[in-house]
């Protein structure tokens, strides 16, 4: 059967956690391609394969490298190919807020100038890690309440 363009398929509308997984994939996607882009990454010409050395910003403010940008397109990626499950899409978004809350934690204690610091962060990437931690967390685990993680939908595992 064909699918709606609103997002209905065959068996009725996607439940919302996995259009905002969908989403926020494909905004990963977008960043680990922009960061590419220069103009849009600035002192692309300084942008190294990894390690804190890279001059590369993009939007001039977040450091980035051939490898941080090579994650944020994998980890789009892999976000598209889970979101097309409810509890993948779950997965993504909360799994990947609490990785996202670890790279925080990792950022905040390490040495921006040492090797420690290979992909690179700096204290923009840093905000924005905790941010998108939380953020993610949240809509893993607040959207789509009603529905289990690809249970029975009339005994979900969580509630009574």
């Amino acid at each position: 059967m064909a699918r709606d363009v609103r997002g209905a398929g065959p068996r009725g509308p996607k439940p919302r956690v996995q259009l905002v997984a969908f989403l926020v994939a494909a905004v990963f996607l977008l960043i680990g391609v922009l960061g590419f882009i220069p103009g849009i990454t600035t002192g692309y010409g300084d942008m190294t394969f990894a390690g804190h050395t890279s001059g590369a910003k993009l939007l001039g403010l977040f450091q980035v490298s051939v490898l941080h940008n090579a994650v944020h397109l994998l980890f789009g990626l892999a976000g598209l190919v889970m979101a097309r499950s409810l509890a993948g899409a779950r997965l993504f978004l909360a799994g990947g807020g609490a990785v996202y809350l670890g790279l925080w934690l990792y950022g905040f204690a390490i040495d921006h100038e040492s090797g420690a610091n290979f992909v690179p962060f700096n204290d923009a990437d840093n905000w924005l890690h905790l941010a998108l931690g939380f953020g993610m967390l949240c809509l893993g685990l607040l959207l789509s309440n009603r529905a289990g993680t690809g249970g029975r939908p009339d005994r979900p595992i969580d509630r009574p």
